[in-house]
């Protein structure tokens, strides 16, 4: 994991942070424990050889980029602001992650489906099931971390989504948890 390249990338976040509200201004001083190591926290779930990701709505990169620079794994960055886009690639440029850059909405991204998605702070689950679904390669997974409203929006989702769903907790997380959602289809008539 390369620590100096993490360093480089939150450098950029604060750099570029005031001119394209990548994070709030409350949140700058704390880039490395909210959201560097908040995207970290999903390593130990990433399935061993996963070739490629898809990270959905990055807008800052986290945890797709962060998340890519710390493994290496090239990952799919999908960003419908074309100002995060731009940031994303100059960061994905100056941290050497392999990391391509898709500028457009989750829904027209023509990508091929990847065994592992990611999304932070995207959607509700309800919602980001079906963003995720169609990018999601059989027998792949998805990781998802979650607030406190995790639970209730995995009972809102079961009505609409058949999944496995596993709540991965830590009391050092405290509320938050990682949802790790496989086997996504919709409940609906086929």
């Amino acid at each position: 994991m390369s620590d100096a390249r993490l360093r480089i990338y939150a450098a950029l976040v604060e750099k570029w942070s005031p001119k394209i509200n990548l994070i709030s201004k409350a949140d700058l001083p704390h880039i490395w424990d909210r959201h560097i190591q908040d995207s970290l926290r999903l390593l130990p779930f990433i399935p061993a050889g996963t070739a490629r990701a898809i990270d959905l709505g990055s807008g800052a990169g986290f945890p797709g980029l962060a998340l890519c620079i710390a493994t290496g794994i090239p990952f799919t960055l999908i960003e419908s602001d074309s100002r995060k886009a731009a940031f994303l690639m100059e960061a994905a440029r100056q941290t050497a992650a392999p990391a391509k850059i898709h500028n457009t909405r989750i829904e027209g991204a023509k990508i091929a489906p990847a065994p592992l998605i990611t999304a932070r702070a995207l959607a509700p689950l309800e919602k980001l099931l079906g963003l995720a679904a169609p990018h999601l390669a059989p027998g792949g997974i998805c990781l998802f971390p979650k607030g406190r409203t995790a639970q209730d929006e995995l009972t809102a989702a079961t009505p609409l989504w058949h999944m496995e769903a596993e709540r991965l907790t830590n009391p050092a997380w405290g509320d938050s948890c990682i949802l790790k959602v496989s086997q996504i289809r919709h409940a609906g008539p086929d």
